[in-house]
């Protein structure tokens, strides 16, 4: 009886090749595995043109309410971004695709799980961390590291040696990747940091310069960190996702084109498309803002620096993770209330916000006259604050006047003011 090894299947060029080498070199029973993570994608096509290929069997695993419930609304709490600019739509998805392949392989008493991540990038370790730290005795076969084809035009001239049916060309050869938060082109012209990207590659958005003339302004409504509502009207976690794609993406919000450093130590260059999720971090920062404290806030920065590091880098079943997401829970208890923001022309600005657990008091805050506040408490406030700052000075000052050899010091210090560019109206002249 042959080995049986479950491929993570999506029935484009990589792994589509990757299948009929699995058979063809190795001589596996491969078991395909599309596993639902909100591509717009056929799946009933993708799996019969699997079955064709040579599969024996395929799977479809729709975990797209696990995705946003357990992933993506996760990140969004802790405020995860990478590197300043990524979302990491595809880094959310890796654990979740690793734990139902696992799943799968354990169903089927597989003694593999395949991929076709390639040897340069990051998916690699995220597929295989999530791999080991749920089934440490399941081999993994990544064809990108052990066989002999060393492009994507090499995958399709292999392709077509077998007559596998394929949608790219060698003229549109871009690397993409999509679910429900997002979609990411690479390669082809974008391995150029020079080359501009042209409008032409956008899947979702508008480009920005071609959005309506009119901006629109949206509510979103929030219960304990997670969003809920959109113009005050509930949606399950996947409609609400799909629905702001569709409000964001017609104004062209969401797309950013960055440089980002990979795990294994270079450079890439990539586009993304993000409509809902842009929206969405945009108005959780604003709800944050308006019912975290000073210290709570300035920590969780912090929090979401490594929160963000972990999940591009694959660590997502760890102790640490756990650990992050206990402290994010907690910080997600007052998360609750209404953000209006201003879609317009590739932009999202959150304009609104109110919550019933808002620390923003006007009667505190007012120009006006008010009853609450004792402006001269600050008088103390300042001179306690102040105090080391005071007492660093004064220390100077008496070295400075015991140590001679300074003296001219402080003169180059004094007369250095005469350097400024100072105007004097009114008062006696006086010879310097």
């Amino acid at each position: 009886m042959k080995k049986k090894v479950v491929l993570a299947y999506s029935g484009g060029l990589d792994t589509s090749v990757i299948l009929k080498w699995l058979q063809m070199e190795h001589d596996f029973d491969v078991i395909a595995a599309c596993i639902d993570v909100g591509q717009k994608d056929d799946f009933e096509a993708v799996a019969k043109k699997a079955l064709q290929t040579g599969a024996s069997k395929v799977y479809i695993a729709d975990v797209k309410e696990a995705f946003v419930k357990e992933f993506l609304f996760e990140g969004l709490m802790a405020g995860a971004v990478y590197e300043e600019d990524y979302l990491l739509g595809t880094a959310f998805a890796r654990p979740l695709i690793a734990k139902a392949l696992v799943e799968i392989a354990l169903k089927e008493d597989a003694v593999a799980i395949a991929h076709g991540a390639t040897g340069k990038g990051n998916d690699q370790v995220r597929f295989e961390a999530g791999i080991k730290g749920l089934a440490p005795h399941l081999d993994i076969i990544a064809p990108w590291r052990t066989w002999s084809l060393k492009s994507r035009e090499d995958c399709i001239d292999y392709a077509a040696k077998y007559h596998i049916p394929l949608s790219v060309t060698k003229k549109d050869i871009y690397s993409r990747d999509e679910n429900l938060w997002h979609i990411s082109h690479e390669g082809g012209e974008l391995e150029s940091p020079w080359n501009e990207h042209t409008k032409a590659i956008y899947k979702w958005c508008t480009s920005p310069d071609e959005a309506p003339d009119q901006s629109e302004t949206i509510t979103i409504g929030f219960n304990q960190g997670v969003p809920y509502s959109i113009n005050g009207e509930a949606y399950d976690p996947v409609s609400l996702i799909e629905t702001l794609n569709q409000m964001a993406g017609k104004h062209g919000v969401g797309i950013i084109d960055i440089v980002e450093n990979r795990l294994v130590g270079m450079k890439s260059r990539g586009v993304y498309e993000t409509p809902a999720g842009t929206v969405l971090y945009e108005a959780h920062k604003a709800l944050e803002k308006l019912v975290l404290d000073r210290q709570t806030m300035s920590f969780k920065k912090q929090i979401a620096l490594k929160y963000s590091e972990l999940t591009y880098d694959g660590q997502w079943f760890t102790p640490l993770m756990d650990a992050l997401q206990a402290f994010v829970a907690t910080t997600q208890k007052n998360v609750t209330g209404n953000v209006k923001l201003k879609l317009f022309k590739g932009s999202c600005q959150a304009v609104a916000s109110e919550s019933p657990y808002s620390l923003y008091r006007e009667d505190y805050v007012t120009f006006s006259e008010d009853e609450v506040y004792n402006q001269y408490d600050a008088h103390g406030f300042i001179n306690l604050f102040t105090l080391p700052i005071k007492l660093k000075a004064l220390m100077e000052e008496d070295l400075a006047s015991k140590n001679q050899s300074e003296i001219g010091n402080k003169k180059d210090k004094e007369l250095s003011v005469s350097t400024l560019n100072l105007q004097v109206y009114g008062g006696e002249e006086i010879a310097v």
